[in-house]
C-alpha cells in the first residue's frame, strides 16, 4: 500500500517515485520500437504491412507487442476491417500525437549528433582498452 506521500508523488507524476504508475508508462515509452513507431504513426495511419516497411529490422511480433502496449495507454488507436483479407490500421490518438513532437524532436537531435556521439562512443572504447 502506498503511504500519503507516495500517494501524492503518483498523482503528481513523479516518475523519480518507485512507487508511481508514470514510471511504467516511461518505461514503455522508453522502448527503441514504441519511438519509432510513434514517429511513423505521426506521418498518418497506417497498415501492419507497412509499419513493417517503415520501421526496419522490427519482427511481426515485436511490431504487434508494441502497437498493443500504445493502443493499451490510449497512444495508439486500431482499426479492423471486416473485409477478406483482413485489413488493420493504425493511427495515433489526440494523445499520441501530443507526444509525437517531442519523439521527434528527440530522433532529430539522434540524427543531428550521431557523429560526435559515435566519436564518444569510440573514445570511451579506447580507454577501457588502454585499462
Amino acid at each position: 500500500m502506498l503511504d500519503q506521500h507516495d500517494h501524492a508523488a503518483c498523482r503528481a507524476g513523479n516518475v523519480f517515485s518507485v512507487t508511481c504508475p508514470a514510471r511504467y508508462v516511461l518505461d514503455v515509452l522508453a522502448d527503441k520500437w514504441a519511438l519509432l513507431l510513434i514517429h511513423t504513426l505521426a506521418h498518418g495511419t497506417h497498415r501492419t504491412a507497412e509499419l513493417r516497411r517503415q520501421v526496419g529490422g522490427i519482427s511481426e511480433k515485436m511490431l504487434i507487442q508494441t502497437l498493443r502496449r500504445l493502443e493499451r495507454f490510449g497512444l495508439v488507436s486500431r482499426r479492423a476491417y471486416a473485409e477478406v483479407p483482413p485489413r488493420v490500421e493504425y493511427s495515433l490518438t489526440p494523445l499520441g500525437q501530443s507526444l509525437s513532437e517531442p519523439i521527434r524532436a528527440l530522433d532529430h537531435w539522434v540524427e543531428r549528433n550521431i557523429d560526435e556521439l559515435n566519436q564518444a562512443q569510440r573514445t570511451f572504447e579506447d580507454k577501457a582498452v588502454e585499462a
